[in-house]
């Protein structure tokens, strides 16, 4: 029952200027008061519907968050054999993104807006979480696509050599940051539609070589064991393919009605990463007698020479540097569009929310994740995946405790979408992706590590530098409430706030 029911006078005193026959309409962008009771400003999205997401561009803007095709899948037969690679490509995407997935529906469509989780974990614990969450999602976006530009440098030497080494790499891959980015800076709507195109293209020989192997395949070969499994490698792999399921939230406030459409991407989604990773590995490993040592990046090429021939080979090239192409601009919109929000938050100074006057685009946010992916390509590649994988775990267990927190402290908050656990389910569902997550970091390198406490610790400074700068007004933000005045929430007066108000004639 609403509490405001058998307490109208408790209305009175928190909204005195709202009068009782009128029936007041609440936005759940905006659900969640700080202290004083006061709003934060609704998150600025484009006036025209025309730049708006569909459903069909989000799937696929989804999917080249999270997969893009197999490529880049190869060393996980390579750490620890055929078998357990088929087994980890079926179950991974069930154990992890499917929580995932749920969690990212039911929070997106319950408090929509550009920014996504660190409007989540702002709401729930308050502006240094917030933070922090920004700092660790953001972070672990720009050193991840940081991997595509040399995965595209590899494929393109096996046709062009002088593109593997030396200056002719360099050019390749700084060539492949900056064009990408300038497409990137075209529009979101583009990027979506692009997204649709380049995994019709980049999947289709997948589909062929699963087609073409069937006749091949022999059992016997999903059972050769590698020399020596690298269990951490391995699981980097995995979840490296199968992660970033959250990371279209934080352009929510670009979906065309969010509270229906982000579900149904994201289920589409999760089917089509599945089955995009585990039937292509069946497939190559059943089909080729070639020893998991064998199983380097860009090995699959190799794979569809063997089985369809050089026309299958080259298409496998082309469509590995088209799918990095995918990659790289669906999670640089969404690192852009995160940093958006974030201003708008006020967690950062209001020019990163400056869009293009004609594209609409985060500008500011996509030049910033250009000039550090820039940086961050020429790095090792194992050191790329790891990294980015420690620092989005550190994100994942601070979203799933967000998840909860919201779960527990705003029950009667309106969720358009609901996953249908109880509290004890939540917990249960959370615990999985949670013990993997302590996993993932615990078998860090202390390079990695050192690397990954060095970055929060950057975060935590930039955040303090925030709140000092903005004490001081040396930078302009969206809200002009001091920081401090919003590190906790007024819980007395949140419930007339979280849930629409019932009025009495």
């Amino acid at each position: 029952m609403n509490p405001l029911e058998t307490q109208p006078q408790i209305q009175l005193q928190i909204q005195p200027q709202i009068h009782q026959s009128q029936p007041l309409a609440m936005d759940n962008s905006n659900l969640i008061s700080r202290k004083k009771c006061t709003l934060p400003k609704p998150i600025n999205t484009p006036k025209s519907n025309s730049n708006k997401l569909k459903l069909i561009p989000l799937i696929f803007l989804i999917y080249f968050e999270v997969a893009g095709g197999p490529y880049g899948a190869e060393q996980s037969v390579q750490a620890a054999g055929p078998l357990y690679a088929i087994i980890g490509f079926f179950i991974f995407p069930f154990l992890w993104g499917v929580p995932e997935s749920l969690i990212t529906a039911e929070l997106a469509t319950a408090l929509p807006g550009n920014g996504g989780f660190v409007v989540w974990a702002d709401r729930a614990f308050g502006p240094f979480f917030g933070s922090l969450m920004g700092t660790w999602k953001y972070l672990s976006c720009v050193i991840n696509i940081g991997a595509y530009p040399p995965l595209c440098a590899d494929y393109i030497s096996r046709a062009y050599p002088p593109a593997g080494q030396g200056f002719g790499r360099s050019f390749a891959i700084s060539g492949t940051i900056v064009l990408l980015s300038l497409l990137n800076y075209t529009g979101l709507s583009i990027v979506g539609w692009g997204a649709v195109v380049l995994a019709a293209v980049t999947l289709a020989p997948f589909v062929l070589i699963t087609v073409m192997a069937v006749p091949r395949i022999r059992p016997k070969r999903w059972m050769v064991q590698a020399e020596k499994k690298d269990w951490r490698l391995f699981l980097n792999i995995l979840f490296w393919n199968l992660n970033y399921w959250d990371s279209a939230s934080t352009m929510a406030g670009e979906v065309e009605t969010p509270e229906t459409t982000f579900p149904k991407g994201l289920a589409i989604a999760v089917v089509i990463c599945s089955v995009s990773y585990f039937l292509p590995v069946m497939a190559g490993t059943g089909a080729i007698s070639s020893p998991p040592e064998a199983w380097v990046n860009g090995y699959f090429a190799d794979v569809a020479g063997m089985i369809g021939g050089n026309w299958l080979k080259y298409w496998i090239q082309a469509g590995a540097v088209l799918s990095s192409v995918g990659l790289y601009e669906a999670q640089l919109s969404s690192g852009a569009f995160q940093l958006l929000g974030m201003a708008d938050l006020g967690l950062l100074p209001s020019f990163f929310a400056i869009r293009a006057p004609k594209f609409d685009t985060p500008w500011v946010g996509i030049m910033l994740s250009c000039l550090i992916t820039l940086t961050i390509s020429f790095l090792p590649f194992e050191d790329i995946v790891s990294t980015a994988n420690i620092l989005y775990s550190l994100g994942m267990l601070l979203e799933f405790a967000t998840f909860l927190r919201l779960r527990v402290k705003y029950p009667d908050l309106k969720r358009p979408y609901r996953v249908p656990l109880g509290l004890l389910g939540l917990v249960i569902m959370c615990s999985f992706p949670s013990i993997l997550l302590g996993y993932v970091i615990a078998v860090a390198s202390r390079r990695v590590f050192a690397l990954t406490a060095a970055l929060t610790m950057f975060g935590i400074i930039v955040h303090y530098l925030m709140r000092y700068c903005r004490s001081r007004r040396w930078l302009k933000f969206s809200d002009e409430e001091e920081m401090g005045e919003a590190d906790e929430v007024d819980d007395e007066a949140l419930p007339a706030l979280v849930q629409p108000i019932v009025h009495h004639n």
